[in-house]
């Protein structure tokens, strides 16, 4: 009897992970502003759906870790000005959604890089933060940056890097750090970016989501 509810809740969990083509937002505690550049995804998944084949759905997803929504979400974005903070059953979720194959895009929006690498310490203990080279097929597969991640905004002035976490060969975990895609992503009177970074902004989002849905393991 033991061994038949533990299989049938096994099935159940797999049954669960059912990712749809679509973004979601992440809702996190710890008193960072998860909710910035409110245009930002809007126009990213407009692009998306211009540019690409993919039947990508028309609007953003919020969810939480503990939502039993996350599954429906192969692709999970991070974004921020101030501190983020993890309980332990949502570092539980988190390192499961990435086993599983969804995709977490971590972009600092100035502020997030301390407490997002303390957490992902928690999160993949074992799995350290490494620059994602520039044969990555992220930096080539619509777009070509053969130098790597753009940058959009200066922050400190340094230079932009595309730091990674790969689980065996996929890259699972995407983090754009001295860039600021999000607000390259905004409507472009927000920042009044020029519209050469505003392209190159979107061009790069739209690499991340299709090597994200197109790296997932099969199940």
């Amino acid at each position: 009897m033991i061994l038949r509810a533990a299989v049938a809740a096994v099935l159940l969990s797999a049954a669960a992970w059912q990712p749809r083509l679509a973004i979601a937002r992440l809702q996190y505690d710890g008193g960072g502003d998860w909710y910035a550049n409110p245009s930002s995804l809007p126009n990213l998944i407009a692009a998306i759906a211009k540019r690409t084949s993919l039947d990508i759905e028309g609007a953003e997803g919020r969810v939480t870790l503990m939502d039993d929504r996350l599954w429906s979400y192969p692709f999970l974005y991070v974004t921020g000005h101030g501190n983020i903070r993890f309980s332990d059953d949502e570092i539980v979720r988190l390192r499961e959604f990435l086993a599983r194959g969804g995709f977490l895009h971590v972009d600092d929006n100035y502020g997030l890089d301390s407490s997002f690498r303390r957490e992902i310490k928690r999160i993949l203990p074992d799995r350290p933060l490494v620059d994602v080279p520039l044969s990555h097929p992220v930096y080539h597969i619509v777009y070509d940056f053969p130098k790597g991640l753009p940058k959009i905004h200066e922050h400190d002035g340094k230079p932009a890097q595309g730091l990674g976490i790969f689980m065996g060969e996929r890259l699972a975990v995407y983090y754009s750090y001295q860039a600021d895609l999000g607000d390259g992503w905004e409507d472009p009177d927000v920042h009044k970016d020029p519209p050469e970074l505003h392209e190159a902004a979107l061009r790069m989002g739209v690499n991340l989501f299709m090597y994200a849905v197109t790296s997932r393991p099969s199940t």
